[in-house]
């Protein structure tokens, strides 16, 4: 899938690279959207548990937005070569769409939970009244997804650009 894609990558030749039939395959999973979720799940970083154990008060919201940025930034990064080929086929991703839906997962996840967490800092007067913590959480975490977009283009990265990103985005955000 890392190679050519999801959308390119069959189950056939999944199962070969992992070693099994691909019988033995579907023993497992009941398609390849779940497989998806699985390998982003287990074997890309980990970004939505980040997320998801971010707790209301602990660290400072910078701090933690930053933990959240650069798990953001890897995750983009490390996924954009599985992922990208479904966009290229709408039957593909019809068919990702509902494998997600069935799954309960899909891009909006990390959204809500990071939503969750800004409003609860919110409540807890460490973020100001009048910001809107969905709005925060699209703008952190879609500068993180462009930042990792734009590092598909270019070969020659300079050391330390990520960081750097990350450590701007909440003062940028007003946080």
């Amino acid at each position: 899938m890392r190679e050519r894609g999801l959308a390119h990558a069959t189950t056939k030749e999944i199962a070969r690279a992992a070693g099994f039939s691909e019988a033995t395959l579907y023993k497992h999973f009941t398609d390849k959207t779940e497989l998806f979720v699985r390998v982003l799940s287990e074997r890309l970083p980990r970004f939505v548990p980040i997320v998801d154990q971010l707790r209301p008060g602990d660290a400072t919201v910078a701090d933690n937005l930053r933990a959240v940025a650069a798990a953001a930034i890897e995750f983009y990064t490390d996924s954009f070569p599985i992922s990208g080929s479904i966009f290229a086929e709408p039957k593909v991703l019809d068919a990702h769409r509902v494998g997600l839906r069935r799954a309960g997962s899909g891009p909006h996840k990390a959204n809500e939970s990071l939503t969750a967490y800004l409003a609860a800092e919110q409540e807890l007067g460490r973020i100001r009244a009048d910001a809107d913590p969905p709005t925060l959480a699209a703008l952190l975490l879609g500068a993180c997804f462009q930042h990792a977009f734009l590092r598909q283009f270019d070969d020659d990265v300079e050391p330390g650009a990520a960081d750097r990103f990350v450590a701007a985005l909440a003062p940028a955000l007003g946080l």
